[in-house]
């Protein structure tokens, strides 16, 4: 075989994101091996004709003496990374119906730690895409038709007193997305201001929609969200690191631009006809499926989707739902 064909090599890993209680169990790779020192998600290289998830409940038995049900895995996200040395393709799958107690049966630390007390600087770089989908919520709420000033701010109370009940505590929204596309930059800047007030007692983050300078504006937001139209002019990441950056897609050149300039997540539609954007062609649960797996960062289903499509898109390896009819009060 050519080098040039041993350089293009992927190696096809199974990762496990294994979590109990809120917490997800850690590694600690060997010295020895590559990238040895970093804590890893266990899991390990799917090996001819096995299936990931058959991968899965080996290696975590192996590594750890974890027995994985295997109807209980779902997918989570998938990331190919180049490291120069090795091409690797992780296979990212999340359980919460691990049985038994961790620990290292191949000698290395093992432990649960908080998905908030994880830092990109102590894992490999691929892992990193895993830590955003940990952080990020399953939902991710957008407003609808909002007022300016204290109109909107009472609309968006109200909203989140009445958001959709029936839910885990882990699905319910973690983030609002504050979009008000007509409104003058003014009267936006005015009503994040105080809807930072609303969302924090209601448990929530804030993101902003539009471009740098509302986030300027309000620098304690959770985040920045930006339009297509915003993102398709940048060449690099315009918000600090410790903070969301959002970009709306529609397909894979615009998911890969979104990459580029270091977006932690996009949400990708409409994936359904949706009554707030009525002549929008809707791309169907199979375009959806195959733009995720190309994706290398967190994706939102968007699009005439609820609260009832969460299955679906995880199936889809999808981040969550994003939306706005399934919580926003109509006029």
């Amino acid at each position: 075989m050519a080098r040039g064909d041993l350089d293009v090599r992927e190696i096809h890993v199974a990762v496990g994101v294994i979590v109990r209680e809120g917490r997800v169990l850690i590694a600690r790779r060997p010295d020895h091996v590559h990238q040895g020192g970093l804590l890893e998600f266990p899991g390990g290289k799917v090996e001819p004709e096995e299936s990931v998830q058959a991968a899965l409940v080996r290696e975590i038995a192996e590594e750890t003496g974890l027995r994985i049900p295997l109807e209980s895995l779902q997918p989570m996200i998938g990331i190919r990374h180049d490291y120069c040395d090795k091409r690797v393709f992780l296979d990212v799958w999340r359980t919460d119906q691990a049985q038994g107690e961790a620990h290292g049966r191949e000698g290395q630390s093992v432990d649960w730690v908080s998905p908030d007390n994880l830092r990109d600087e102590d894992f490999p770089a691929a892992n990193r895409p895993i830590i955003r989908a940990l952080r990020l919520p399953f939902l991710l709420a957008i407003t609808g038709d909002i007022h300016a000033g204290d109109a909107g701010v009472q609309q968006l109370r109200r909203a989140l007193s009445g958001f959709p009940a029936g839910l885990s505590e882990s699905d319910r929204a973690r983030l609002v997305l504050l979009r008000a596309p007509g409104m003058a930059a003014a009267d936006y800047c005015s009503l994040a201001e105080s809807a930072l007030d609303v969302c924090e007692a209601a448990g929530a983050g804030l993101m902003l929609h539009g471009s740098l300078a509302v986030f300027d504006d309000n620098p304690d937001a959770a985040g920045l969200h930006l339009p297509w139209r915003k993102a398709e002019k940048l060449g690099a990441r315009p918000v600090p690191d410790g903070v969301w950056l959002g970009v709306s897609c529609h397909d894979a050149r615009q998911i890969d631009h979104a990459v580029a300039i270091g977006a932690d997540y996009v949400t990708l539609g409409p994936v359904k006809h949706t009554a707030t954007h009525p002549g929008a062609a809707a791309m169907g649960w199979a375009q959806f499926r195959e733009l995720v797996s190309r994706s290398t960062i967190p994706v939102f289903g968007l699009g005439g989707l609820e609260p009832a499509d969460l299955d679906q898109v995880r199936q889809s390896g999808g981040q969550g739902v994003a939306g706005i009819c399934y919580w926003w009060p109509r006029s």
